[in-house]
């Protein structure tokens, strides 16, 4: 994409029990299935549904400072992606669902909740799942 503000890489290599590392080496893990033996004997691994709470919650967490910054609000936020991992009847393979949990400090559930849903409609991976998985928000 020529227009790109920036671009990110990752490679993963032998799937879910395999390995996954970002292109300037951040991010370096052995990746497995939860429950398998090699899960169990990993001490450091991850899973994908994992890397992809890790990078939802913070992009929703930036996305809720800058509309509550535009909206002339200032509060401490903390944000937790809950990623799950779910049987898909529709076709027999898999699918996820994301709860997105999100404690305000310094402000007012009610505003929390609209800001919620104005970072939901401003959050790029809000707008990339959209209509593909179900997300939900919760003030806390």
């Amino acid at each position: 994409m020529a227009d790109a503000m920036f671009t990110e890489a990752a490679t993963a290599a032998s799937g879910r029990e395999g390995h996954v590392r970002s292109s300037d080496g951040v991010i370096d893990f052995d990746t497995a299935m939860p429950g398998t033996p090699r899960a169990k004997e990993l001490e450091a691994g991850t899973t994908p549904e994992k890397l992809f709470a890790a990078g939802y919650a913070s992009c929703f967490d930036g996305a809720l400072q800058l509309v509550a910054k535009k909206d002339g609000v200032s509060f401490e936020s903390e944000t937790t992606a809950n990623v799950d991992f779910l049987k898909d009847e529709a076709d027999g393979g898999f699918k996820l669902a994301v709860r997105l949990q999100v404690k305000g400090t310094g402000v007012e559930k009610s505003t929390l909740e609209e800001l919620l849903k104005k970072a939901h409609d401003f959050c790029p991976y809000s707008k990339a799942t959209r209509g593909n998985i179900e997300v939900t928000l919760e003030a806390l």
